[in-house]
């Protein structure tokens, strides 16, 4: 005779064994995108896929890319941010280089989000540096 605790246990084990398929037949940038997807919901960000035009967002990520753009008037440093579900650049105006800004680095950043060229962009956002894993 079966019992609630044997269904609950049977449930447990069934989603067990799916987290373990799972892990063996996704890509490591699937993976790796759920991760970041998890940190980010517990510390409390939006997911950059949600984010719209003109909202001020928390996210968290990690760079993919730095890159120092010299113009004659302005430079800029540029970095592409992913949270798992899309990316974001962060724009640096009259900056070069910003210490520990540099690619792989997980960081948090804050700032008001706009869309130039269909690409979005938080231009001078507040951040902070986590620590590498």
């Amino acid at each position: 005779m079966a019992t609630d605790s044997d269904a609950v246990s049977d449930q447990a084990g069934q989603r067990g064994l799916r987290k373990f398929l799972r892990r063996l037949t996704a890509s490591d940038s699937e993976l790796d995108a759920e991760e970041l997807q998890r940190d980010a919901k517990q510390c409390g960000s939006t997911p950059a896929l949600a984010c719209q035009r003109g909202q001020v967002v928390r996210l968290k990520g990690r760079l993919r890319t730095v890159v120092y753009t010299p113009r004659t008037n302005l430079p800029t440093l540029e970095a592409e941010l992913f949270d798992g579900s899309d990316l974001v650049t962060l724009v640096w105006l009259g900056r070069r280089h910003i210490a520990g800004i540099e690619p792989g680095r997980p960081i948090t950043v804050k700032g008001r989000l706009a869309v130039r060229d269909g690409r979005k962009v938080l231009y001078n956002p507040y951040y902070e540096l986590e620590t590498p894993r």
